[in-house]
């Protein structure tokens, strides 16, 4: 009969493909129990949506099966419990696992479309999921899920959300149908919030909030009221998207929200003859990249008829939203199980020190990091050409702030007056590189 140490050198060899690291280095083996060759054992996820874990749960099965003296292999998955900040104004939320914000910055990009297409495809996986339309002035669910005038049901002063082929909806546009919200902030405010805490979504995996447009007082007070897990940025491959990219990461940092990652819609389409990709704003995967130090969680393609989701199964003819899904469960897992450690970024006269999670460290003088800048100050969105003229920085130059960005980026504002800036840690780990001391 093995020993307990037996079977956790056993599972040492399974790896975590988002972590990097072995499941019992990262103490997701709970409970082993073994009585007369019988062996039992929980697996405690980051997610109960991981990708993995069925995987896990074989692989562990047959690593524990292989030891001597074992006759039967039990493996229990169970996931970690959410870390977002709980607020007891938000009661209504707590039988939620895991709250998402999809957000533009800019209209007229996808998102309501891409928010309802990402609920459909968790919903798809079996999982339990609501989307949540806090678009006060335009409201797009009634369109998107074909529910015009619904009756909605008020119990305990609570709202009861309108199930729409198993998936959990509400938005403003179901009380007002199509009469024009004219309407001021507080009181848009005020609406939303309600909404957010007045529906009784009941016990959900995942909760989808399509946040408004924009990055003003209506975005802040939602996402601050929620206690998000994490957001995503939907964008559009066009200069101007781009641009406001870097605000919506701004925005979502100040209230110490994760961004998990980057969706760039209607970036391609194929052509019919020929089979090709063609990329008709250009591929900007790897510039989102770069510049933001966000990874791209999906880029979909110009498609006719995805602008409905009524039913459980539109969208699942296209894989980049099933794709979509899958990378954001890695994110939130990465996110919960709080992988490896960050970059760190100090000041000091005439350079910025960083020091790596493996301990090297780097100085980059001030001038040869500002002169790198990729933002739209500096950086012509549209040719890629340098805006900025080296010789017009500051030969004393000096960073009079670094603000992290998540585990992603840093923000630094310059003594010339420059803050607009942001720097991926593999921008800071490529200019280190090229002559850095």
């Amino acid at each position: 009969m093995p020993a307990e140490k037996e079977v956790l050198d056993a599972l040492r060899h399974i790896i975590d493909p988002d972590l990097g690291r072995d499941i019992v280095s990262l103490g997701f083996v709970k409970n082993v129990r073994i009585q007369d060759g019988d062996v039992a054992l929980t697996l405690e996820l980051t997610t109960p949506a991981c990708p993995v874990k069925e995987r896990f749960r074989e692989e562990a099965r047959s690593a524990v099966s292989r030891l001597p003296g074992v006759k039967s292999v039990d493996v229990t998955l169970t996931a970690m419990a959410s870390r977002r900040p709980q607020k007891p104004s938000v009661n209504l939320l707590d039988n939620v696992d895991t709250i998402i914000a999809v957000s533009s910055c800019k209209g007229g990009v996808g998102k309501s479309t891409i928010a309802g297409h990402l609920a459909r495809a968790i919903q798809r996986e079996g999982y339990a999921v609501g989307v949540l339309d806090t678009d006060i002035y335009g409201p797009s669910f009634p369109t998107l899920f074909n529910v015009h005038n619904p009756d909605v049901v008020m119990t305990n002063e609570s709202i009861l959300p309108v199930e729409v082929d198993g998936l959990k909806t509400m938005s403003l546009g179901f009380l007002m149908g199509d009469r024009p919200a004219v309407l001021r902030g507080p009181i848009v405010s005020n609406y939303t919030i309600q909404m957010l805490r007045q529906t009784d979504w009941g016990k959900l995996d995942y909760l989808i909030i399509d946040l408004p447009p924009g990055t003003g007082d209506i975005q802040l007070t939602l996402v601050q009221q929620a206690s998000l897990d994490g957001a995503i940025i939907v964008t559009t491959p066009q200069a101007l998207s781009l641009v406001d990219v870097a605000r919506g990461i701004l925005m979502f940092e100040k209230v110490e929200v994760p961004v998990l990652g980057i969706v760039e819609n209607m970036a391609y389409f194929t052509c019919d003859d020929c089979g090709k990709r063609h990329f008709p704003f250009g591929n900007s995967t790897a510039t989102l990249k770069t510049r933001f130090g966000l990874n791209t969680l999906a880029q979909l393609p110009i498609l006719p008829g995805v602008s409905s989701v009524a039913h459980r199964q539109d969208g699942a003819d296209v894989p980049a939203f099933a794709q979509l899904a899958e990378n954001l469960h890695r994110e939130v897992g990465k996110r919960r199980a709080a992988a490896g450690g960050r970059p760190e970024a100090t000041v000091e006269p005439g350079h910025i020190r960083v020091r790596w999670p493996d301990g090297v460290e780097s100085r980059i003088p001030n001038v040869t990091l500002r002169a790198s800048c990729q933002c739209a100050l500096c950086v012509n969105e549209y040719t890629g050409g340098a805006i900025l003229d080296p010789k017009t920085i500051p030969g004393d130059l000096e960073a009079e702030n670094v603000e992290p960005l998540g585990n992603y980026a840093v923000s630094i504002s310059w003594s010339d007056g420059h803050s607009s800036g942001i720097f991926s840690w593999d921008h800071l780990r490529a200019v280190a590189g090229r002559g850095a001391t």
